[in-house]
């Protein structure tokens, strides 16, 4: 059950902004237990010199961030009144967002493949931990720990899940790496998710140039319940590309896991039109942890259950 990327196509320009969003089942021996532990100082940071291939990719995901930009893509205002929705607009989108998978895992590889699903998401407090590749500056980790902590914290409001920044047994990673950094993380995703498939090893690790970033969750037992998840950021992306993949990759982590080309004002439309979560993708946000949805809800279930709670949100206004 894979959600992978979405494409978007203009003058010529081909970019993946992102996302793989991936479900995965792990073997059904459970995790290793995570202790908290006391955390101690963090050695200084030396930061090796990117390699010439980064420095590129750099180069690149610059001029693809102007080139958006140009376009009066990545928009940031949350959507207005030219992007105007229904109650109907809004429970279509949840349930082709919320309720389809997008890829499926075909061998060690993913395949497109839009296919009904389960209503997934965390029914354990979410503690996000950042890491960052040797190769990330200081500077721009300091900055992106910022960005997520904050952001984070309007993910739980939204949602009313326990969803916070924490070092102390993290089931959500978020790594920031650059080209090199990610290339030899095999052996940390291992320990991160004893298990991972070699699918979603490959997903992480042969990364092409034209996806942005990936998120994979996982659950046990053949549970709807997500148990852990790993969102991969490129450190080479400038800063709103960067922060617009953390807002749809946490997002999607948290159970919206598809696409849909309908979906407006949204990030999770293959468009661009939009860099950062909407008031559109708050709401589903909202639906998607409303307590009269269950976990593992087939969608012939949900759907009714959904299209009454966005009346309700509607009725009683979006904010």
């Amino acid at each position: 059950m894979m959600q992978w990327r979405k494409r978007w196509v203009a003058l010529g320009l081909v970019a993946l902004t992102a996302l793989a969003a991936c479900t995965e089942e792990i073997p059904n021996a459970p995790l290793p237990e995570t202790r908290p532990q006391t955390r101690v100082a963090p050695p200084p940071v030396v930061t090796p010199a990117p390699s010439a291939e980064s420095e590129a990719l750099a180069i690149y995901y610059r001029r693809l961030q102007n080139d958006l930009l140009a376009q009066g893509l990545l928009r940031g205002d949350g959507g207005g009144a030219d992007t105007a929705f229904t109650d109907t607009m809004l429970a279509r989108n949840f349930v082709r967002i919320a309720l389809f998978d997008e890829y499926v895992t075909d061998g060690d590889f993913l395949r497109p493949q839009a296919t009904l699903s389960r209503l997934r998401r965390w029914d354990q407090p979410v503690r996000m931990a950042v890491e960052f590749g040797p190769s990330v500056p200081a500077d721009q980790r300091a900055r992106d720990q910022a960005s997520v902590a904050s952001y984070a914290a309007r993910l739980g409001r939204v949602t009313g899940q326990s969803i916070r920044v924490s070092d102390s047994a993290p089931n959500f990673h978020v790594l920031i790496l650059n080209e090199d950094d990610r290339r030899a993380y095999g052996n940390r995703l291992r320990e991160i998710v004893p298990g991972i498939s070699t699918g979603s090893l490959n997903a992480i690790l042969r990364l092409p140039r034209d996806q942005l970033c990936i998120v994979v969750a996982f659950s046990q037992g053949g549970s709807a319940s997500y148990s852990k998840a790993v969102a991969v950021i490129r450190g080479e992306h400038p800063p709103l590309l960067r922060t617009s993949c953390i807002h749809e990759e946490l997002a999607q982590g948290l159970g919206l896991a598809n696409d849909s080309p309908q979906a407006r004002p949204s990030i999770f439309n293959d468009d661009e039109e939009f860099g950062l979560l909407t008031t559109h993708d708050e709401l589903l946000l909202r639906m998607l942890y409303d307590p009269r949805l269950r976990t593992g809800m087939a969608p012939a279930e949900a759907a009714p259950i959904a299209r009454q709670i966005a009346r309700e949100i509607m009725a009683s206004g979006p904010s």
